[in-house]
Parts: C-alpha cells; sequence; structure tokens
C-alpha cells in the first residue's frame, strides 16, 4: 500500500464495532441460555476467528451482515470438537477461550498462527492448573491441550503482569468452579468483561483494596440470552484521531464510539496535548458508555518534553503505536516507559515501531521497556508490516504525515483489526 502526505482529514467516519466487546459478547452468549441478538459486531478477522471456534463447539451462528444471532448453549453445553480449534492470529481468542474450555468436561486443543504461537500462555495455565485443569503446552507457548473439569477448583489470584486478558480467562473459568473466584489486578485493566458479565445477569463483586482492585464471580451463577449492540472501538478510532489532530485544518467527526474509562486514555493524552478532541452526546449503551468523538486540527506548542509511564500503559497498550508517531510532530517529543509488553504482542512492536520511524528520518532511541522520539520531520520510505496490523495503520498516519510517498509492505494484515481501513482512510483524506 503507498500512501502519500496529506493536507489534513475532514469528514464523518462511521467506525467498526468494537473488537474487545465483540470477543467478549460472541463468548458470554455462546454460555448463555436463550438467543442473543449482537448489533455492531467486530468485521475483524480476529472477532469472526473466535465465531468459527465457537461453532467447532457447537454453538450456532448466524450472522446478517455486522448483525449476529446466537443461540447459547449454557456454560456446559459444548461438544467436544473434532480438530483442533484454529485461533488464527487472536491472542484474546485462545486467552479467553481457555477460561471457558478449562470447565468443560473434554480435552480441546487451541493452536493458532506462527506469530500466535510465539506468544506466553503461561499466564494462563498457571492459573488455570490452580483451578483443576490439566494443560499441556510448547514450553509455555501453543499449542494448548486442554483437559477439563466441570467442577473447578476457586482460587483468589494475584496479577503479576496487568492483563484484562488473564484477568478475564479466570473470571471465565470461575463461572464452573464451586464457589467464589476472585482476580486481583494491582493495576485496572479494561473492564469490558465485567461489564458485559452484568449484562448478562452475573452479579460481580469489585472491592477497591490497598493491593488493587478484587473482581470476583461466583460458580452459581447462570448468565442469560439478552441482546446487546457493540460501540464503535476507539483503538480504530486512535489512528484518525492522531492524524486529524496532527494536520492542521482537519475536522472528524466519529460517532457512536466506546469511550470506557479503561479505554479513552487515547483522548486524555490527545487533550493533555492542546489538541481540539470533544466527546458529544455520551450515553450509556448495554452497560459500556459511548459518545461521538470530534477531532479538530491543531496540537498546541509545548515546552517540556512528555512521558507516558506507570499505570496508565495498561490502558494505553493499543494505542502506544500511533502514539509514538504523534511523538514526531510534538514540539519536545514523548517517551514511553513500562511498556515491555509490547514485545510480546502480534510482533515485537517496540522493535517495530522504532526500525520503521527510523526508516522514515525520525530520532528514535529504544529502550528494553519503551522508547523515546524526537520531534521530527519525517520522510516517505519503504516499511514494513511485521504482520502486525496496529503497526500497519500506525504507519499508514505516518505516511500522512511525511513528505513523499509512503510504501507499506504486507499491508493487508490491516484486516486482523479493521477491514476496509484504506478505504475508510482515503475518503476523509484531503
Amino acid at each position: 500500500m503507498k500512501i502519500g502526505q496529506a493536507k489534513s482529514l475532514r469528514g464523518t467516519i462511521n467506525l467498526p464495532g468494537d473488537k474487545s466487546i465483540s470477543h467478549r459478547a460472541a463468548m458470554l452468549a455462546a454460555i448463555a441460555v436463550g438467543e442473543t441478538w449482537i448489533e455492531n459486531f467486530s468485521a475483524s478477522a480476529d472477532c469472526h476467528t473466535t465465531i468459527k471456534c465457537l461453532e467447532d463447539l457447537g454453538v450456532s451462528f448466524m450472522q446478517d451482515g455486522s448483525n449476529v444471532f446466537v443461540k447459547g448453549v449454557g456454560k456446559t453445553g459444548f461438544r467436544k470438537p473434532e480438530k483442533p480449534l484454529d485461533c488464527g492470529n487472536s491472542g484474546t481468542t485462545m486467552r479467553l477461550l481457555s477460561g471457558i474450555l478449562a470447565g468443560q468436561d473434554f480435552e480441546s486443543t487451541l493452536i493458532g498462527d506462527e506469530s500466535l504461537g510465539k506468544r506466553p500462555m503461561h499466564r494462563i495455565v498457571d492459573p488455570l492448573e490452580k483451578m483443576g485443569a490439566r494443560i499441556q503446552t510448547n514450553e509455555g507457548k501453543p499449542p494448548l491441550i486442554i483437559s477439563g473439569t466441570h467442577s473447578l477448583r476457586t482460587i483468589e489470584y494475584s496479577q503479576l503482569v496487568a492483563s484484562a486478558q488473564i484477568k478475564s480467562c479466570i473470571l471465565l473459568a470461575g463461572l464452573n468452579a464451586d464457589g467464589e473466584t476472585a482476580v486481583v489486578e494491582p493495576i485496572q485493566t479494561r473492564d469490558h468483561t465485567e461489564r458485559m458479565l452484568e449484562w448478562f445477569g452475573v452479579g460481580v463483586g469489585i472491592e477497591k483494596l490497598e493491593t488493587g482492585t478484587r473482581i470476583a464471580v461466583s460458580g452459581d451463577a447462570a448468565l442469560a440470552a439478552r441482546d446487546l449492540t457493540i460501540p464503535s472501538d476507539i483503538s480504530s478510532a486512535a489512528f484518525f484521531m492522531v492524524a486529524a489532530a496532527c494536520l492542521k485544518g482537519s475536522d472528524v467527526t466519529l460517532p457512536n464510539v466506546g469511550v470506557n474509562p479503561t479505554r479513552k486514555a487515547i483522548f486524555d493524552v490527545l487533550c493533555g496535548f492542546g489538541a481540539g478532541v470533544d466527546i458529544l452526546e455520551p450515553s450509556d449503551v448495554c452497560n459500556e458508555p459511548v459518545g461521538t468523538i470530534h477531532v479538530r486540527g491543531g496540537i498546541a506548542p509545548a515546552d517540556k518534553a512528555v512521558t507516558l509511564d506507570g499505570p496508565m500503559i495498561a490502558n494505553l497498550i493499543d494505542e502506544l503505536p500511533i502514539i509514538a508517531v504523534l511523538g514526531t510532530q510534538l514540539d519536545c517529543g514523548i517517551e514511553i516507559r513500562d511498556a515491555g509488553e509490547l514485545r510480546v504482542k502480534e510482533s515485537d512492536r517496540i522493535a517495530a515501531i522504532v526500525e520503521n520511524l527510523r526508516r522514515m528520518g525520525a530520532d528514535v532511541t529504544e529502550f528494553d521497556d519503551g522508547f523515546k522520539v524526537e520531534r521530527s520531520r519525517l520522510k516517505g520510505a519503504v516499511v514494513e508490516s511485521f504482520g502486525d496490523h496496529r503497526i500497519v495503520m500506525a504507519f499508514a498516519v505516518a505516511g500522512l504525515l511525511a513528505e513523499g510517498e509512503t510504501e507499506i509492505i504486507g499491508a493487508e494484515c490491516a484486516d486482523i483489526s479493521f477491514p476496509g481501513f484504506f478505504d475508510t482512510l482515503s475518503s476523509v483524506v484531503d
């Protein structure tokens, strides 16, 4: 894909449904009793991988455009799959589905593509084995062979890594445990699972402790099918928000975007840099905060460097590639620390960001847990996707800001989270 320099972005952008919420909607509707109609389900390849895995477990789905009908089978109504469950590139699919499968009375195997095969799974294997499941791995990585049981033991698990996927995995397993299962997270992560469990009628105990937040569910809880609407994806919105903020004269409207407090840190970051970003018409849709995001071009001059680190990183983790590009446009640049988790995403995102920015002429320093980007005059170059959808979309925005033409090798992997991304981008580029 080739990208040229842009003057501005102008128009209204209707974004696909939130990927994180769509994964959870499909899974919880599958273990609910009854029929659920899901509107604005994500078009991403990852979320349709989740549907395919659930179909292989005996759940009935029907799709009509962006709407999905699910006939739930209850918490223990899955059938043993006839073949390995292929999670493709989706870590969310593998980690959350493992929690459900730990509570099924059969053996199942989870596999993925080459990228997913390199990602750490011991983080979920350890707590699931403490609960009574038996799991074989390839030295802590996929494939996973899970021997589950309907009678899991309860645990109270203190997270060592700030991860909503680990938390969600354990809570979903806890729905088939004998008593109350709890996760204590020292740093709050996205809370879509907790919100959606409550939407399906499951009581979720949330308690603030000195050591963090304790989230608990009971194994005797039942999920009742209930229709829901998925908000548009703020992680997809982030690319357009940053591009519009960096290009003077831009005026972009993004309707019906999820603005969950555990996900909207990109909005807060842009506001902190003086960007003209507002949330209009706030409302609550199916237990998730939603609003219309309006962005006007221009960033205020800065008089000191900014470092993003600590607890906020967990709620910015998906947006850090585009924030790196933003850093090239800030007077004093930007430094990202405490983001070592980027090393084990779909790619080593720290290395990918640094490599591509350097190809485009940026002044960037790499750290084990992040990077520092100085204000830089970007120049068009040939950059790599590294098989990572967020790297593709971040450097598409970099191409809009750069002199000359930028070519992205492997740009088709943007479809993993945002099919049609380049068509949507071109529709608002001036």
